[in-house]
């Protein structure tokens, strides 16, 4: 297993979410419900800055791995994840989103790991709408764990609202990507 600058960032995307958790876990004592918002939400966008970082340094030091292309969207996934079933405990994004969103996200990487196991991982690979998805969830969580007043307004409002956007856009991709994956899929089946 190599080690390297971004694929420390990528573990410390993975150690992060026990601490987002956590957070909200802390005696009352210890911290106001404003500052666990204020604290999950640093967490989060903090993992969400080394998602990037860890990509850029990977390309720029020429440190790119087989495990770290593993590694990455694992981290990703597990991290959004892990911040929806937060959202949904807490009552601020609904139990729907959260299940549409994480079941895409397993349902895409069984197809993506099936369409490798195939050779035909070129038919699935990341999408501009995906990356849209993406920045959509990655713009609502934050909005969704911070639960207070941003530029004059309310973030719930907004998150919620862009909660469902993410949502929406996780089935379309989802659809474009079974599509795509689809004559590789037919084509399979016939040979047996």
């Amino acid at each position: 297993m190599p080690f390297n600058l971004p694929i420390l960032l990528t573990w410390l995307r993975i150690v992060a979410i026990p601490l987002l958790i956590a957070v909200y876990y802390l005696p009352t004592s210890w911290a106001t419900p404003h500052e666990r918002n204020m604290a999950a939400t640093a967490i989060f966008v903090a993992a969400a800055f080394t998602d990037w970082a860890d990509g850029y340094l990977a390309r720029k030091l020429d440190q790119t791995s087989a495990f770290g292309a593993f590694l990455d969207p694992v981290a990703d996934k597990l991290m959004v994840a892990a911040a929806l079933i937060v959202l949904v405990q807490l009552g601020r994004a609904d139990a729907i989103v959260a299940a549409i969103i994480i079941g895409r996200e397993i349902t895409i990487s069984a197809l993506r790991e099936w369409m490798a196991h195939i050779g035909a991982a070129r038919s699935v690979a990341v999408s501009m709408l995906g990356k849209i998805k993406t920045a959509a969830q990655m713009m609502a969580i934050p909005l969704l764990l911070y639960h207070g007043e941003v530029l004059g307004s309310d973030s719930q409002h907004l998150g919620t609202w862009l909660i469902w956007v993410a949502a929406l856009l996780t089935l379309w991709s989802m659809g474009y990507y079974l599509r795509m994956a689809w004559p590789a899929i037919a084509a399979r089946s016939h040979e047996k």
